[in-house]
């Protein structure tokens, strides 16, 4: 893992966080976590600080697209952490063999796209996904979650604006 990009993503942190407000504890505990990334790397941490991202989204403390873009340099260096690990293998009640997952492949699409998401993530909204693929209409990607919830691959929870899409759970 290079040190420097770590360094530098952490100078960024450092740099958005200088818009928040003064005493906002979000402002500190984001740049303590970067700290602890740049010095050990965990999935842990920066499953937190992915969330944290969603918080600074929403207050509108800084610009969208500052924001966005740090927060898929960190998505990035997840995918790095995730390529140097050895991947547990987990039960899947679904396919006789216990211990190895078995989930359709979709050649490199879109639904690759939205899986490996709802995978990281555990659960996706469209505008999510929308995110990530932005040439993408949101039509076409609700057709998508149709197609993963009628091969019995996602359920959809909630409704409205409060719905999301997550791996369907296999009752044995």
């Amino acid at each position: 893992m290079d040190k420097e990009f770590l360094i530098e993503l952490t100078n960024k942190i450092y740099r958005l966080t200088l818009f928040f407000p003064k005493k906002e504890p979000l402002r500190y505990k984001m740049r303590d976590i970067a700290s602890d990334i740049l010095a050990k790397p965990s999935e842990k941490d920066l499953e937190i600080l992915n969330s944290f991202f969603e918080v600074v989204l929403v207050q509108n403390w800084a610009s969208p697209s500052d924001i966005l873009a740090i927060q898929r340099e960190y998505a990035n260096l997840r995918e790095l952490l995730r390529k140097d690990k050895p991947e547990k293998k987990k039960d899947n009640p679904g396919n006789g063999n216990p211990g190895i997952v078995v989930l359709p492949q979709f050649n490199g699409d879109r639904k690759d796209r939205i899986m490996e998401f709802i995978k990281e993530n555990g659960r996706a909204q469209v505008w999510q996904i929308k995110e990530i693929l932005p040439e993408v209409s949101k039509r076409t990607l609700r057709r998508d979650f149709e197609t993963l919830l009628e091969q019995g691959i996602l359920e959809r929870v909630g409704e409205r604006n409060n719905t999301f899409y997550q791996l369907k759970i296999l009752q044995s």
